[in-house]
């Protein structure tokens, strides 16, 4: 009697997850943690994805909480038209619609009244109900032998939910103001009723590059395209173990293949500055060229890593990446060579000292920057050139070990030219 009941409860529950499911997602710059609440009204609970959702579920990473089972099986479900073989559909050829028996879904093989078969393009194929969404691809499916009924949390880390900040810098005569979007992007067929979301911002490792739960591949990805964006507005939650946290306010939909843009942060710059910059490396030739065009700010809030868009008076003058930068940490950046700006370096050997062998232990340089500005408006130049050496010292600054970095700062002109110039000694005795 016990058997037959086990039997009889053992009818699966299945969730078809392959339209818009509600759950809760963490998001984080290159992966994310999808949690779908689940219930089983019987002792099996069998679970069903998209494939190429599957496909991007990391090893691992897939878990059942507040349900105990005895296993799980992973197993691929075949296509749509796989349950229509051996059965009439219709084939339009010649101008003419015919009904035809689908022999071999996986190539279209079909047969025709007069008993010849030939294989026929999806496309020609009509059918007596409307198909699902990518009726050829293969579905995925979990199936869970559990200890009771219940309801418990499906969970899962994957590949195909991230996010990125972007930023756009707006600057003119009386300042510059820093705003940002996030982009949250899902790449797979998988739609999401998102209830709570939470966007990680920092430095993450996760175990396997494995970008599969159950080893397949051969589905092509869909490109993400826009999506409108909605009305949810993010709000910082603070620092956890060196991440930052961030939480959306209301619910939101996260449709399949889309990229899905919120409002993010307007953080208050107490720095900002144009300057022309140059970084290099020490040698004794002479140089010439020109300098970048160069921004420095800082902000009252922490900036996670994203790429940034540059205007001056409304135009775009050049798009860059920053890097995470703590709250009030300094973003330094270029957008390219300014070729109104030019400079020459050229280095002079001023005193040099040898050992008895006559090998050179101590050499003294004066390194001399000469700029010339084509400009309407004076603006300063800032180099920063880095030193090698066992001992060096840079004007009258102290001694440093291995490798030590001269900044030169000044002026130039409208129109104008100026030098200014840095001593060097690099003592390897």
């Amino acid at each position: 009697m016990k058997n037959s009941l086990s039997v009889a409860a053992a009818v699966a529950t299945t969730l078809a997850l392959g339209t818009a499911s509600a759950a809760d997602l963490r998001i984080y710059p290159s992966f994310s943690e999808v949690r779908e609440p689940v219930t089983a009204d019987t002792n099996t609970l069998r679970l069903n994805l998209p494939l190429d959702t599957w496909q991007n579920i990391l090893s691992g990473s897939l878990d059942l909480e507040g349900l105990s089972f005895t296993q799980a099986i992973q197993k691929q479900e075949a296509n749509w038209l796989s349950s229509l073989e051996g059965q009439t559909i219709y084939l339009r050829r010649d101008g003419k619609t015919e009904p035809v028996t689908l022999i071999r879904a996986r190539d279209l093989l079909v047969k025709d009244t007069q008993g010849r078969y030939f294989t026929a393009r999806y496309e020609d194929l009509q059918f007596d109900a409307a198909p699902p969404a990518n009726p050829q691809a293969p579905t995925q499916s979990v199936t869970y032998t559990l200890a009771q009924p219940g309801k418990g949390t499906l969970s899962y880390l994957t590949r195909a939910v991230t996010w990125t900040p972007r930023y756009t810098l707006k600057a003119g005569s009386g300042g510059a103001q820093l705003s940002a979007l996030a982009d949250i992007r899902n790449t797979t067929e998988q739609a999401y009723d998102v209830q709570n979301t939470e966007l990680y911002a920092g430095d993450v490792t996760v175990q396997g590059q494995q970008e599969a739960a159950y080893m397949m591949r051969g589905a092509a990805m869909d490109v993400a395209m826009p999506a409108a964006a909605p009305a949810p507005k993010i709000e910082s939650q603070g620092e956890l173990r060196g991440l930052y946290r961030y939480a959306l306010t209301t619910p939101f939909q996260l449709p399949a293949n889309s990229v899905t843009t919120l409002p993010f942060i307007t953080p208050k710059l107490s720095t900002f500055e144009r300057y022309a910059g140059l970084q290099t490396y020490f040698d004794t030739g002479t140089r010439d060229g020109n300098l970048n065009r160069s921004y420095r700010l800082k902000a009252d809030q922490r900036l996670p890593a994203g790429p940034i868009t540059v205007r001056e008076d409304g135009r775009i003058v050049g798009q860059t990446s920053i890097p995470d930068t703590r709250q009030g940490g300094t973003v330094d950046f270029s957008l390219g060579e300014d070729p109104d700006l030019n400079y020459t370096r050229t280095v002079q050997q001023t005193a040099q000292t040898k050992n008895a062998q006559g090998n050179v232990t101590k050499t003294t340089y004066k390194v001399t920057y000469a700029f010339e500005s084509s400009k309407d408006r004076a603006i300063r130049a800032e180099i920063t050139e880095r030193i090698g050496g066992r001992v060096i010292i840079i004007d009258t600054m102290a001694p440093v070990k291995n490798q030590g970095t001269a900044t030169l700062k000044v002026d130039v002109p409208a129109k104008g030219k100026v030098s200014k110039s840095f001593t060097v000694v690099i003592d390897n005795s």
